[in-house]
């Protein structure tokens, strides 16, 4: 429109470490096979309590997941698939963490209380109730609030894993959520709290910063929104 000056062009930035962008992609690659060949081992009894006993509610009892969503064949195979996977997982969780620690990136990405208004502002901006996005560095509140929340669900998943894949060894961790029959079931919901949180990325990815999908790929970034930094 004539009179009105095109929108300034940022630069690029680089924003993803190498190891950043690595461990994400093999945590999303890993990640789900270990949820598909996860619910082939439900196939094998998909209820949470001992036969004959009392069980906990769960509105996926006697569920039988569609063959396509399921990887393993039959139980030994998918149980051989789930620890296959377990170490590499496990070894990009701790690659990334060590990463975070050694290089700082870790006060820029956990979740502080100070956070909170602007995660309110970041939510209302999503919902549409406010029109400017708000400023920004290379992770809004509400992000980080996420993915501090993700990792500690991510601890959850291998401490209630542990109780499962060695129940006597690890008889004490069992014991702590309250038997094997209560630590499968926390370990299933943390399947869809993980498929949660990555339909919600992705769809948020795509609809309000598609440039980020590029920068998890290449590590620049070519910055979009107002920044604080």
């Amino acid at each position: 429109m004539p009179g009105v000056p095109p929108p300034p062009t940022r630069p690029f930035v680089f924003r993803h470490h190498w190891i950043v962008r690595l461990t994400h992609w093999v945590t999303l690659v890993v990640l789900a096979g270990m949820i598909t060949s996860g619910l082939q081992i439900y196939e094998a009894y998909a209820r949470f309590g001992n036969r004959g006993g009392p069980f906990l509610a769960s509105p996926f009892d006697d569920t039988e997941f569609p063959q396509w969503s399921r990887l393993g064949g039959w139980l030994a195979g998918a149980l051989n698939w789930h620890f296959a996977l377990m170490w590499p997982l496990v070894t990009a969780g701790l690659l990334y963490a060590g990463y975070l620690a050694a290089s700082g990136e870790w006060r820029g990405l956990w979740f502080r209380p100070r956070d909170v208004p602007g995660a309110i502002a970041m939510a209302r901006y999503y919902l549409r109730l406010r029109k400017d996005h708000p400023p920004q560095g290379k992770h809004n509140p509400l992000q980080k609030l996420a993915y501090s929340s993700i990792v500690l669900l991510g601890v959850l998943a291998v401490l209630t894993g542990l109780s499962i894949y060695k129940p006597t060894q690890f008889a004490w961790l069992t014991a702590l959520f309250g038997g094997f029959q209560a630590a499968r079931y926390w370990h299933f919901w943390t399947v869809w709290i993980f498929v949660a949180f990555t339909l919600v990325h992705v769809i948020l990815v795509f609809a309000v910063d598609p440039p980020s999908f590029r920068a998890m790929l290449t590590g620049w970034y070519r910055g979009r929104f107002p920044s604080h930094d």
